[in-house]
């Protein structure tokens, strides 16, 4: 059966490619051109409450792009008028009542109604009964809200991406794009094969040099595969090509030989959710944001920590940095602004890593204090303070690290300096535990979890990796992966794929 597409549809979707790229005069031309119109919103919930809330300012740019009967934005604007003459903000009513298009049609047609705004406007007191008549302000901001809700709809992002992306995944899948193939269409390569199993890696397929006096600090796939990127002590930060153990030359400013850098050493590097951005943090507390495609750093933060950063987290939809650092804190900044949004404080100690749960509404920071707190990430206000069990030495230890579990997005994996690393409660409960049962010379510096949450790899300071299963609790594979010691390691998103960094100056790509 042949699929019918409408060209509404088709209409629609390079609309909201428009109105995601800010090309707000080609969106306007092609909407009034076409007559159709895309009445969607980022989210349901949050225009409403938007409206709910008076807040006109977010309101109003939404509704510039909506096509909305008359009478309901009638009525929007009517409400803003008059909330506006309440506030006493009587130049900004004004405005709105004799500049905007709407107003302009009211008057000629409903004069009367529009004439009670002119005389609310210039009487020197507001009575909010003559104003609302028997309903209050809040009953007419939502009956508007529910009004103007049910004329709006919510579509996934980026649909015309998505859609080139099924295409091409399709034509791969098809024998039509054999894997590799470059071509220029937005994203670079062609898409991604996943591995179907989780499986623990054994071979060593290739090995990064850097230079003699230069090691990795930090490296990160992003998540849509297609990068792997390190940062380095020297302060270079580089994108690799991970199947073939090569710098990407395909980056332009990689081929030129302009590389994103700080001046000292950068300790820590993170990616946005779409891949898109890159933000780092440096040994004298800056953090800069980049966009991985052209190199360019489009956000410093000058002085986002007064001493080393040690880690970074994106917030799901990309507007907000979670940072941690040499100096105690946890703290949110927000992108469009550079300015500090947050600060978590109450660590003794140094704060080694920090994510945001997955609904984003708390905050998980991991300290060498020995604890892991679990914050609000609204108010700041600590909600549970905890300690992983101790070595088998019985000494307490410093956490490394904090990842979520991805088979249950209430639970955590706890990585602390001792040789075993453990699952959970956000309250602190221990759901499972994984040992090597080393007591001396084998605790963990670092940690990740492979994308389904089978298997848990750990970093000993032995130079060891650790492979242990979920399924049976049990170690079932480790390996000595380096020479000298240990700093990190990182998981591809959808490959059965390791890389681990450390002190000889290599980067090495681990498969089954």
């Amino acid at each position: 059966m042949a699929l019918e597409i409408e060209a509404r549809d088709v209409i629609k979707i390079v609309l909201q490619f428009c109105k995601e790229n800010s090309l707000n005069q080609t969106f306007q031309t092609l909407q009034s051109e076409c007559q159709v119109s895309l009445n969607t919103v980022d989210s349901v919930e949050t225009f409403v409450s938007d409206i709910n809330s008076g807040r006109w300012d977010s309101v109003l740019p939404q509704v510039s792009q909506l096509k909305l009967p008359r009478n309901k934005l009638e009525d929007l604007y009517e409400q803003i008028v008059l909330e506006m003459i309440e506030l006493r903000e009587l130049d900004t009513a004004r405005a709105i009542l004799r500049q905007t298009q709407v107003m302009g049609v009211m008057k000629q047609e409903a004069p009367e109604r529009y004439l009670r705004m002119e005389h609310l406007l210039v009487r020197s007191y507001f009575d909010p009964h003559e104003a609302y008549g028997d309903s209050t302000k809040e009953r007419k901001r939502a009956q508007i809200a529910q009004a103007v809700a049910a004329e709006v709809t919510v579509v996934p992002p980026s649909r015309l991406m998505a859609l080139v992306g099924q295409a091409l995944k399709w034509q791969q899948h098809q024998g039509l794009l054999p894997p590799g193939t470059q071509f220029d269409l937005f994203r670079g390569t062609a898409a991604m094969k996943q591995d179907v199993e989780d499986t623990y890696p054994t071979t060593l397929n290739h090995t990064i040099k850097f230079g003699t006096k230069s090691h990795a600090e930090c490296a990160r796939f992003s998540p849509d595969g297609q990068f792997l990127v390190s940062s380095s002590v020297d302060g270079f930060i580089e994108v690799w090509d991970y199947i073939s153990g090569k710098l990407k030359k395909d980056l332009q400013y990689q081929a030129e030989e302009t590389f994103m850098m700080h001046d000292e050493a950068v300790l820590c590097i993170d990616f946005s959710k779409d891949s898109e951005m890159l933000a780092s943090g440096s040994q004298d507390g800056k953090i800069k944001v980049w966009r991985i495609r052209t190199g360019l750093c489009f956000r410093r933060l000058e002085r986002a920590h007064s001493e080393g950063v040690t880690s970074l987290t994106f917030s799901r939809d990309g507007t907000q940095l979670l940072s941690t650092s040499f100096d105690h804190t946890a703290r949110i900044h927000g992108l469009k602004s550079g300015k500090l949004l947050k600060e978590f404080r109450g660590h003794t100690s140094y704060v080694n890593n920090a994510i945001f749960t997955s609904d984003g509404t708390r905050v998980i920071t991991a300290s060498s204090d020995c604890t892991v707190k679990v914050w609000d990430s609204k108010t700041t206000d600590c909600l549970q303070t905890f300690k992983p069990p101790p070595s088998l030495r019985g000494s307490e230890a410093s956490v490394n690290s904090v990842h979520l579990f991805p088979k249950n997005t209430e639970h955590i994996v706890v990585c602390n300096k001792t040789s075993s690393i453990y699952i959970m409660t956000l309250q602190g409960q221990v759901v499972k535990t994984f040992s090597s049962g080393k007591r001396e010379g084998g605790d963990f510096i670092a940690a990740c979890v492979s994308t389904k949450g089978d298997w848990i790899y750990c970093l000993g300071e032995d130079k060891k990796l650790y492979c242990f299963s979920y399924q049976t609790g049990g170690l079932e594979h480790f390996m000595m992966v380096h020479e000298k010691d240990v700093i990190g390691l990182s998981h591809h998103p959808h490959r059965n794929l390791i890389a681990t960094y450390s002190a000889d100056c290599t980067m090495k790509l681990w498969k089954p």
